[in-house]
């Protein structure tokens, strides 16, 4: 099957040569066409340096990072990706339809590609109708709503998403799951980082729990599903960062 993402060996450090803050240690994984792979860790874990890496944003000290086989970062690679970032912040000045056109253009959509993309898009993310209203009268759910748009637009192989269902309503978050299932349906690829253990397990073939920029373990769906049945997922997370990864914590 194909690799969408291989990551071996990776180290990202932060701060001037004589002062290198490591923040991610030589993490290795894998994730393949189709799955949908969360990426676990507590704050300042590695989680977003790491999306940040494969993006291109920034660029490792040393090790490996591949999307859909191309170097992280090339122009090729990012072709293939929708990415939501863990902050989404546009131009307040901009109308939905005319931000999701932006993307869509840079993405290699032809303008009438757009005129039939958009509304459809929008009204999957629950923004029908709010092709001509101006960013700046959007409320933070709003826009964390069309920041899914733009990942979504030009149907891309791979979305990565830096912390899922931030700043959604529960509405919100159960719409973006249902999203998300339709994708998997679909074949696409999706690696997402999240604070919300209950999306992980309803949504995650596996997740890749990353501590201090390292790699403690992934866990497999059915094993998700058992801790969940034992004890709370958030006491079998902890157990797992605490003893460092211990397949039996």
């Amino acid at each position: 099957m194909k690799n969408m993402i291989r990551v071996e060996n990776l180290k990202v450090s932060y701060g001037r040569k004589s002062r290198r803050v490591p923040a991610v240690d030589g993490i290795s994984f894998e994730i393949s066409e189709g799955e949908c792979v969360g990426f676990i860790g507590a704050n300042g874990a590695g989680k977003s340096t790491t999306i940040k890496t494969l993006m291109g944003f920034i660029y490792a000290d040393s090790g490996t990072a591949e999307v859909c086989g191309l170097p992280a970062g090339s122009p090729e690679s990012r072709r293939s990706i929708g990415y939501l970032p863990e902050v989404a912040l546009y131009y307040p000045f901009m109308k939905a339809r005319e931000l999701l056109a932006l993307y869509g253009t840079l993405s290699g959509m032809t303008r009438d590609t757009l005129r039939a993309r958009i509304p459809e898009t929008l009204a999957l993310v629950g923004l029908a109708g709010k092709e001509n209203d101006l960013l700046r009268t959007f409320s933070k759910g709003m826009q964390q709503r069309l920041g899914i748009a733009q990942a979504l637009i030009a149907e891309p192989d791979l979305l990565i998403m830096d912390e899922l269902t931030s700043g959604l309503d529960p509405l919100g978050r159960y719409d973006l799951h249902e999203i998300i299932r339709g994708l998997k349906r679909a074949g696409r690829t999706v690696f997402f980082s999240s604070h919300e253990l209950s999306e992980v397990e309803a949504l995650c073939d596996r997740v890749i729990l990353i501590d201090r920029g390292r790699v403690l373990r992934e866990v497999l769906q059915a094993e998700l599903e058992q801790a969940g049945r034992e004890r709370s997922l958030e006491s079998f997370f902890i157990a797992q960062v605490r003893a460092g990864g211990a397949p039996d914590a």
